[in-house]
């Protein structure tokens, strides 16, 4: 298929989905330019062979309608690459009422789904169904296993964590506001640098770091992975021989960005490997450059 192929599906397909959808209660399009890039290339008013560098993206949210789950809500996010129906699009689910295990579980479910059923077809309403046929079973099989809750005889002690994930690119503005919500979400700090390759590095409470990592390796990756990472416990001696006491006192970042370091390249897509050592220099973690690219900064 051509891109103008791919691209009237693409339009068909968000055509098909906003009229079952007319509520802004149930659609939102996040993306109104690229839509309209969209329809401008596929009626002929656009220049140029290759589509528009803007990708559609929009929310779904549904209630299911069962009667044992009646009012429970899910949101469905997706963002269309160019080469889609040939390519898989980027789906996310989120539901409050799955645990984290259960929604990173289901996440992976509807994505082996979609790969076993669906490659070379528009697929977001495949996806919507399957995950009004399943989102039930597994909340269900969530009450039916929760455990008797226990008195704890102790607390558990509180643990930081610093995870630095390499990608072997990240082009995808989905996927860059993505990153860019949920560690603010979350509460952590770091920074991710877009381009080839793709690094994010997140640092907070373990349980906020461990969340963010199961959203993020779930979405469609060339290749994604912790590089390095690193856990403290609270509450222990320090370097200095003082008592660590307090996430907030091991955090090397301050909040979270985007970083570019002079973006070159044919896409402006490789970003200035000095300049990221320099800024990892002055953030006091140096010593990741070389577990990243195997050679010492300078």
């Amino acid at each position: 298929m051509s891109y103008l192929e791919w691209a009237e599906s693409q339009l068909a397909e968000i055509e098909l989905i906003t009229s079952m959808f007319p509520s802004d209660d149930e659609l939102e399009l996040t993306e109104q330019l690229a839509l309209a890039e969209l329809r401008n290339y596929v009626d002929g008013s656009a220049s140029g062979d290759k589509p528009p560098p803007s990708r559609p993206q929009f929310i779904i949210k549904h209630k299911l309608d069962s009667s044992s789950m009646e009012g429970t809500e899910f949101i469905l996010s997706c963002s269309y690459p160019s080469e889609y129906p040939s390519v898989l699009p980027d789906i996310t689910v989120r539901c409050s009422a799955l645990s984290r295990a259960e929604q990173t579980q289901l996440q992976a479910h509807l994505s082996k789904y979609l790969m076993e059923n669906c490659q070379g077809e528009v697929c977001v309403l495949s996806a919507l169904d399957w995950v009004k046929d399943n989102l039930h079973l597994s909340i269900n099989k969530s009450l039916l296993l929760a455990p008797t809750p226990k008195k704890e005889s102790a607390c558990p002690q509180e643990v930081f964590s610093r995870l630095w994930i390499y990608s072997h690119h990240i082009y995808n503005k989905s996927k860059r506001k993505n990153i860019l919500e949920w560690s603010k979400e979350l509460g952590l700090s770091g920074f991710s640098m877009p381009g080839k390759p793709g690094i994010v590095c997140v640092e907070g409470p373990q349980s906020a770091c461990e969340e963010f990592w199961s959203r993020v390796k779930v979405l469609t990756w060339k290749k994604i992975m912790i590089r390095h990472r690193e856990d403290i416990t609270l509450d222990r001696q320090g370097e200095d021989g003082e008592t660590v006491e307090s996430i907030d006192s091991l955090r090397k970042f301050t909040g979270f960005e985007e970083a570019m370091f002079d973006p070159h390249g044919n896409r402006g897509n490789h970003m200035d490997l000095g300049q990221l050592y320099q800024f990892l220099n002055e953030k006091g973690c140096c010593d990741v450059f070389q577990i990243y690219f195997g050679i010492e900064g300078r």
